[in-house]
């Protein structure tokens, strides 16, 4: 996954290379979680499950064996191309040891850093909550949308 250009100034120098060698040297090209190979397009399940195309096997989320699917699951089937990133198990990118560092598909990584994701979200909802107390008051105790008087047009004589 890109580096977000305000975050480039937390990883080292040398990124790409330590990221090339965990991804490629140290994983061989699959991810360290569910084992999907880098660069292929592979058939993908709704429910982490994926067809490996060299062992020709069903694959869970986790790397292992799993059923093949029935006729209604195939017809969510899918297919992606997988893509290798280097990821830190601590969220941390200044941490670069390598028990530190893994390497995950674009799922897998979506998976692993959905807490942070989740606080992230719930700081902007809080953020932007607080630039409307700022500009439109506070908000009601009630439940429901606040009433923007300034944006309230009257009703039309014509409307039922």
């Amino acid at each position: 996954m890109p580096i977000p250009r305000d975050r480039r100034v937390h990883y080292p120098a040398d990124w790409r290379g330590l990221s090339l060698w965990v991804r490629f040297g140290r994983a061989g090209g699959r991810c360290e979680h569910c084992a999907r190979p880098h660069g292929q397009r592979v058939a993908c399940l709704p429910d982490g499950r994926w067809y490996d195309p060299q062992r020709r096997d069903w694959r869970g989320p986790d790397g292992a064996p799993a059923p093949w699917p029935d006729i209604a699951e195939h017809a969510r089937l899918r297919h992606v191309t997988v893509r290798l990133a280097a990821c830190h198990r601590n969220h941390d990118p200044r941490d670069n040891r390598a028990e530190n560092l893994l390497a995950l598909c674009r799922r897998c990584h979506l998976v692993h850093d959905r807490p942070y994701h989740l606080v992230r979200r719930r700081l902007r909802v809080l953020q932007r909550r607080a630039r409307g107390d700022l500009f439109l008051g506070r908000y009601p105790t009630t439940p429901g949308w606040p009433e923007l008087r300034f944006l309230a047009t009257p009703p039309s004589p014509h409307a039922r």
